[in-house]
């Protein structure tokens, strides 16, 4: 790859990124090179996987965001950002000798090849089991290998999702929803008894237990468990606000009011959110 500070002439590749009207993905890989080049940037130079880890996390849930937004014009930037941390990590292994962005694509390209059997062979004309070709792939042979190979990076209840799933693959699984509510009325039970011993450690393992197993109701319900507690958080958020509004518009604000006395405004916000949630439905009807 050559840089040249003088025009936009291009032999094989030739790149001024102070002139160019516009960028294609190999000026970003070009671009990317460059920066953690020794004539680059001192901070690009210095970063390694563990050190960007958390920004792929982000820009990633950014690009989430703007998908649920659709925010078109704010998913194409967010995208971007995801990209270019594709190719920071890519350019990380090549300089270090290991794989490059080819390598990364072929790898990928031949992952799709091989899951779309029904596509490109055949003599397999029938839509596969993803799962059972992945199994297939890293040589697994038993489910709780598959459900060892879920990433402990995913959000907790999302994991919790994904290997109940392997499991009632198996027939391991609750007959129905009632048999799945049970199961929860029994963990917090437990979780009671473990907050009343004050043994943090049997809390924490009660708590967890009865997350998963509220998670075994989403998957009956047909909901996404991450989905429903975003939803919560914002419902709680939108309540929290209008409480605080109403706290102010009085001339006694949160702070100063002991809990009892804002429990009214709370059920207010509530029946005012309520309310204001019925409209929506009957406009949309």
């Amino acid at each position: 790859m050559v840089f040249s500070k003088k025009g936009c002439r291009r032999s094989e590749i030739v790149l001024d990124f102070l002139c160019k009207e516009s960028y294609d993905l190999r000026d970003f890989v070009a671009l990317i090179t460059f920066l953690r080049s020794p004539d680059g940037c001192p901070w690009d130079q210095v970063q390694t996987h563990e050190s960007i880890r958390r920004n792929f996390l982000e820009e990633t849930y950014e690009a989430c965001e703007a998908i649920d937004a659709g925010d078109t014009a704010h998913l194409k930037e967010e995208l971007g950002d995801v990209l270019m941390q594709v190719l920071f990590h890519t350019d990380i292994e090549r300089a270090a000798g290991h794989f490059d962005i080819d390598d990364v694509a072929d790898a990928a390209c031949k992952k799709l090849v091989c899951r779309h059997p029904h596509v490109f062979r055949r003599d397999e004309p029938d839509v596969p089991d993803w799962d059972t070709i992945k199994q297939r792939e890293r040589a697994q042979t038993t489910t709780a290998e598959a459900m060892d190979s879920v990433a402990r990076s995913l959000p907790a209840l999302w994991r919790c999702e994904k290997i109940q799933a392997k499991a009632a693959k198996t027939g391991f699984e609750w007959p129905d929803t009632d048999a799945a509510l049970d199961k929860v009325e029994e963990e917090t039970r437990e979780l009671r008894e473990a907050v009343a011993s004050c043994n943090a450690d049997a809390v924490a393992e009660e708590l967890g237990d009865l997350l998963f197993a509220a998670v075994k109701v989403a998957r009956f319900a047909g909901v996404d468990p991450e989905q429903a507690a975003h939803a919560a958080c914002e419902k709680f958020i939108r309540r929290f606000a209008a409480m605080e509004a109403a706290a102010a518009d009085s001339g006694v604000p949160l702070e100063q009011r002991t809990l009892a006395q804002m429990q009214p405004l709370w059920q207010q916000a509530k029946q005012t959110a309520g309310a204001h949630n019925k409209g929506k439905k009957s406009a949309q009807q």
